[in-house]
C-alpha cells in the first residue's frame, strides 16, 4: 500500500513539475492572447438585411381610407409621388378578408383574419394585388404586408376544422387574448406544432406566390421567439425578406427581425413636446440606444402610425407646435422614419378604425420637409440604418434643458441635427471644436463653417440640420 502511495505522489509530483516548464516556456504574445480567442466580441444580430434596407425610409397604407375606392387600383395613383417623397418600404395594413361574427363596427378590423390565403374583397382580387406588387417594384419601392399570427376572426374556417390549435379560458371556452377588449378575434394556441406550421406555410405562400418583400407582425411579441425564428429562415430560403415586429425588444433582432418599433422614443417626445416632462427621458433614451440596443438591429421612428392615430389623437394634438421639431428627430436618430398615412397631407384627425373614412389629400409642408429629409438620409451615410449608419454622439451645449445636439459619421459623411425642443426662443452655444469643418444647412441651403465654441438662435420648436458629404 505504501509503494502505491509512493508511486501516486512521485507521478503528481512530476506532472506539477511539467506544467511548471510549460508555463516557464511560454512566450508572452502566447500567454497573452491565445486564451482570450473565444472572448472576441461577436455581433447580436445574425440575421442578414436585404441590402436595398440599408437607407430605407417607411409608409405605412391605410388602404380603406386611402382612397374613395379604397382599392388596390385606385392606391396605384399614389404610388409615383410617394416614390418622389423618397419612401422606399410600402407596409400595407393586412389584405386577406374580415371575420363577420362578432364584428366591430360596419366594415370591421384589418387585425381579425378570416382567411390566411384569401384577399378582402374591399380592396379587389388577388390578380389586382399582384398587380400593385408589381408596380411597386418597377418604381425601385418594395412592398411588406401586415400579418396578424396571434389570433383569427371566430368565423375563420380553422375555428372548426382546428379547435385544437386556439387557447381556452379556465372554462374551456374560445377567448380572445387575455387582458384585451379583443371581442371580435380569439387566440392562437402557440403551443400546437402543427399549428405553427400552418401559419409558416402562409407566410410562405405570400412571398412564392406574389412576390411581396416581407412582412410587418402584429403584436410580434406575444409570440414565441422560436416560432419567429424558425419562419424568418424559412422565408429567407425563398428570398431576402424584411421583417418588423410591432415590439420593442432587443430579443427579437438576433435571428428573426430586421426592425422593431422604438415605442419609448414616441412617449418620450410626446411627453417633452406636451410640457410632461423634460427633455431628461428623451436624452436618456438615446444614451440607452447607444449603449444598449444592437448595433445592427434597426428601429422604426414614428410621430403617428395607425394605432396611435386612431386611439391617441392625432400628430397635431400629440405633439403641437412641436411636431416638425419630432419630425425632424426621428428622421435624424438612430432609425428608420415612419410615415403614416396622411401624414403627408397634414392629417389632423383620427380616422376611423372599422368604417369608411377617407383622407383628405392637399398639398402640404409636411410632405416637403419630409422630402428634404429622407433625400439627406439616402445620400448621407451618417443617417444611414443599423450598423450602416454613424453612432449618435452627444454635442454639449449651454441650453441642455432646451436643446438637442447630436452628431452622426460614417465613411466622411456628417450629420449635426441641433433642435429646440421647447415652446421658448433660445441662444445656444455649441462645443463643437471635435466636429470643426465646413457643412451645409439642410433647410436654409447655405454653407456654415463650424470652428469651436459656435452658437446659434432658434425660435421656438426650431432645428438646424448640418450635413457634409463625401463624394464617394
Amino acid at each position: 500500500m505504501k509503494s502505491i502511495s509512493t508511486l501516486f505522489i512521485l507521478s503528481l509530483l512530476l506532472a506539477f513539475a511539467g506544467c511548471q516548464s510549460n508555463i516557464n516556456d511560454e512566450t508572452p504574445t502566447t500567454m497573452t492572447n491565445a486564451p482570450y480567442l473565444s472572448y472576441a466580441p461577436r455581433p447580436y444580430v445574425e440575421i442578414t438585411h436585404p441590402e436595398w434596407s440599408k437607407n430605407a425610409t417607411i409608409y405605412e397604407v391605410n388602404l380603406r381610407q386611402y382612397t374613395e375606392a379604397g382599392t388596390f387600383r385606385a392606391f396605384e395613383d399614389h404610388l409615383p409621388r410617394l416614390k418622389e417623397m423618397g419612401i422606399d418600404i410600402l407596409w400595407l395594413m393586412p389584405i386577406q378578408p374580415i371575420g363577420e361574427k362578432n364584428r366591430k363596427g360596419s366594415m370591421g378590423s384589418f387585425y381579425s383574419v378570416k382567411d390566411y390565403y384569401g384577399i378582402n374583397p374591399e380592396f379587389g382580387t388577388m390578380d389586382d394585388f399582384k398587380h400593385l406588387v408589381n408596380k411597386i417594384h418597377e418604381l425601385g419601392m418594395y412592398v411588406i404586408i401586415d400579418w396578424v399570427a396571434n389570433h383569427s376572426a371566430w368565423d375563420n374556417y380553422l375555428v372548426t376544422e382546428h379547435p385544437e390549435w386556439y387557447s381556452k379560458s379556465p372554462e374551456g371556452n374560445f377567448q380572445p387574448t387575455p387582458w384585451y377588449d379583443w371581442d371580435d378575434i380569439i387566440e392562437f394556441d402557440f403551443e400546437q406544432p402543427a399549428m405553427r406550421q400552418y401559419m409558416t406555410e402562409a407566410l410562405k405562400y405570400w412571398v412564392k406566390e406574389t412576390n411581396i418583400d416581407g412582412y410587418r407582425c402584429d403584436v410580434a411579441g406575444f409570440i414565441p421567439i422560436d416560432f419567429w425564428e424558425t419562419a424568418r429562415a424559412s422565408l429567407d430560403s425563398i428570398k431576402p425578406v424584411f421583417m418588423l415586429a410591432e415590439w420593442e425588444s432587443r430579443d427579437l433582432h438576433k435571428k428573426a427581425f430586421d426592425m422593431t418599433y422604438s415605442w419609448s422614443l414616441w412617449e418620450k417626445m410626446h411627453n417633452a413636446a406636451t410640457g410632461k416632462k423634460s427633455l431628461g427621458p428623451l436624452i436618456e433614451y438615446m444614451a440607452h440606444d447607444v449603449s444598449t440596443f444592437p448595433k445592427d438591429g434597426y428601429r422604426m421612428t414614428f410621430t403617428d402610425n395607425h394605432d396611435k392615430n386612431a386611439w391617441e389623437g392625432t400628430q397635431y394634438t400629440n405633439f403641437g407646435a412641436g411636431l416638425h421639431a419630432a419630425m425632424v428627430l426621428t428622421a435624424t436618430v438612430n432609425g428608420m422614419p415612419l410615415v403614416y398615412s396622411g401624414q403627408e397631407a397634414g392629417l389632423d384627425k383620427s380616422l376611423a378604425f372599422f368604417d369608411k373614412d377617407p383622407i383628405v389629400w392637399q398639398t402640404h409642408e409636411n410632405e416637403i420637409l419630409y422630402k428634404k429629409l429622407f433625400a439627406l438620409k439616402h445620400q448621407n451615410q451618417a443617417l444611414w440604418n443599423g450598423a450602416n449608419g454613424g453612432e449618435m454622439i452627444r454635442v454639449y451645449n449651454d441650453k441642455m434643458d432646451q436643446v438637442i445636439s447630436f452628431y452622426r459619421e460614417k465613411n466622411g459623411d456628417k450629420m449635426l441635427s441641433i433642435i429646440n425642443f421647447s415652446d421658448q426662443p433660445v441662444e445656444v452655444t455649441l462645443k463643437t471644436d471635435r466636429f470643426s469643418g465646413s457643412y451645409t444647412d439642410l433647410f436654409g441651403e447655405k454653407s456654415i463653417e463650424l470652428n469651436n465654441y459656435d452658437s446659434f438662435s432658434l425660435k421656438p420648436w426650431d432645428y438646424l440640420v448640418l450635413f457634409h458629404h463625401t463624394a464617394k
